[in-house]
């Protein structure tokens, strides 16, 4: 007697997948069949684990959300001058993005069209300001210079950073290794604050 093929999906694995369909359909194109037929799982399945499609988008940004903000909350995020507090922001956000890559790639192509995510935007937009008051703070102390607008600096710096979703691939372009996180966060870190910092 053979017995039925048990379902060995756990809500971690299937929000795993249910990600990278979302990144290759788009939300809005995705359908609880596609996420069924990506995970090899009947759609019952799914509702064993998730009410559906919406709880998996918020189970997937609220992860992306989370480790950003908890990059606020680490000692060298709050201790230090305000550049020094931005520099270690701006390496620490490079190195949550390559990590948490399929995560932050989605939180960053929300559009706001269901209620998860016009929230998404909203917290996003919360951590966007609290990096660009580092930014403020850091050029009414004298540590930058002073014919850099800072809310172009601001759009320009998470420009850099949020581009990386588009080309970083952690196997490399040829899947042989790809650029480390340290590496990467390195070279961010030193073209921005290159050009922002004021010269000694």
């Amino acid at each position: 007697m053979t017995t039925p093929k048990r379902d060995t999906y756990t809500p971690e694995t299937l929000l795993s997948v249910a990600v990278q369909v979302f990144i290759e359909r788009g939300y809005d194109g995705t359908s609880m069949e596609h996420l069924s037929k990506a995970a090899g799982i009947s759609k019952s399945s799914i509702y064993h684990h998730v009410t559906g499609k919406e709880e998996l988008l918020r189970r997937a940004v609220s992860r992306a959300l989370d480790e950003l903000f908890g990059i606020l909350d680490e000692e060298h995020a709050r201790v230090g001058s305000a550049a020094e507090r931005l520099e270690y922001v701006v390496r620490r956000m490079v190195e949550v993005l390559m990590a948490e890559l399929p995560y932050v790639t989605l939180l960053l192509r929300v559009r706001g069209n269901t209620g998860t995510e016009r929230w998404a935007l909203e917290r996003r937009r919360e951590f966007d300001h609290r990096v660009a008051a580092l930014l403020k703070d850091a050029a009414a102390e004298g540590d930058v210079r002073a014919d850099v607008e800072v809310r172009l600096a601001t759009r320009l710096v998470f420009g850099m950073i949020n581009s990386i979703v588009e080309w970083y691939r952690p196997d490399g372009p040829d899947g042989r290794g790809g650029t480390g996180e340290r590496e990467v966060a390195e070279a961010v870190a030193r073209l921005v604050f290159g050009g922002l910092r004021k010269a000694s």
